[in-house]
């Protein structure tokens, strides 16, 4: 998917027909001796379907073939009420991962989601800023987080749904807080094809919503494989240009590693929980913590603990120079700010 295509996912259709290209001499032959009615036309063969697990079936038995094993089948889908326009053709992989994850990706399709915050803390525990995550709508459909991005990523929906998490969280920071309070949202760099054109509907809804830029920091979550450093350094460069903070998401854990405080210099380095917890009573998690902040202060960067469960957690950090703690301690995730 590319950024033209993150505003709308066309839904698959119980019935209509489902194209695959291009089309082999030798799975045509194989389509001859099947019970399915279908239309050839050029290098495409056309199929009627009629629900979404025959579809599956279709698809399934045509990727186990073995003339089709590691082809490049394209998929389209006309569904009963839009025959005779011109389908997204994607990666048949990326249909079928649809179809076996229709809940998931319908909740994606329709946006059945909101954002809830949890508080940001400073030296003096008041609540300088949130940081907004992902939860299921009122009444809608449950759904753990990490799933709806994995299952985003195999079904070629991250795009989307980055942008859209994104955008509701401006929306839903404009409905609760006042001017000055950060506002920390996630960002896949992988979501991310031209930060110019990609990030402008984000800039676009923080104009709309009359908010101050200044208040918000955007964060590289940490499921994503920082690989690409001059893309990444380039989304940066997009946000700050629009007057917009950046964050190192879970710096000290699996990609997020210390040594890219040097290359990237964020305003903002978060310190992965799995270093904070217990950090008071390991000396091997403090010296890994002292050297993030060295780094950190270094570049100028702010620090911030995440995963803040205990007090002598959130004392250990605020010794060594961290003014900045999330966790547990200060408040869970909610749709609404906490009173403090």
């Amino acid at each position: 998917m590319n950024c033209s295509e993150c505003s709308y996912i066309q839904p698959i259709e119980d019935q209509g027909v489902v194209s695959l290209r291009p089309l082999s001499a030798s799975l045509e032959q194989t389509m001859h001796g099947q019970e399915f009615d279908f239309v050839i036309i050029g290098d495409t063969v056309s199929i009627d379907y009629y629900s979404r697990e025959q579809m599956l079936d279709i698809l399934q038995w045509v990727c186990r073939l073995p003339m089709v094993e590691g082809s490049d089948l394209q998929v389209g889908i006309w569904g009963a009420g839009n025959i005779g326009g011109e389908p997204s053709w994607l990666p048949a992989t990326v249909i079928i991962s649809r179809l076996q994850n229709y809940d998931i990706v319908d909740i994606i399709r329709r946006r059945q989601f909101t954002s809830h915050m949890q508080p940001i803390v400073d030296e003096q525990e008041q609540v300088v800023a949130y940081e907004f995550l992902l939860r299921p709508i009122v009444d809608g459909p449950s759904f753990q987080p990490y799933r709806l991005f994995d299952i985003a990523h195999r079904t070629g929906l991250h795009s989307f749904l980055d942008r859209a998490a994104r955008i509701s969280a401006i929306e839903t920071s404009a409905e609760h807080l006042p001017r000055g309070i950060k506002r920390f949202i996630n960002f896949l760099p992988s979501s991310i094809y031209n930060p110019q054109y990609c990030l402008s509907h984000t800039f676009a809804a923080i104009e709309r919503l009359n908010l101050d830029p200044k208040d918000f920091v955007f964060e590289v979550v940490e499921t994503e494989n920082i690989l690409h450093m001059p893309k990444l350094q380039n989304i940066f460069d997009v946000y700050r240009s629009n007057g917009i903070f950046v964050a190192l998401d879970d710096v000290g854990s699996g990609y997020s590693k210390p040594e890219l405080i040097d290359k990237l210099k964020p305003d903002y380095v978060k310190i992965d929980r799995g270093l904070i917890d217990h950090c008071d009573q390991d000396k091997a998690k403090q010296q890994q913590i002292e050297h993030i902040v060295e780094r950190s202060l270094a570049t100028g960067s702010r620090v911030l603990a995440e995963g803040i469960e205990r007090r002598e957690e959130f004392e250990f950090c605020r010794s060594i120079g961290i003014n900045l703690g999330q966790g547990y301690l200060f408040g869970r995730p909610a749709d609404q700010p906490v009173a403090r």
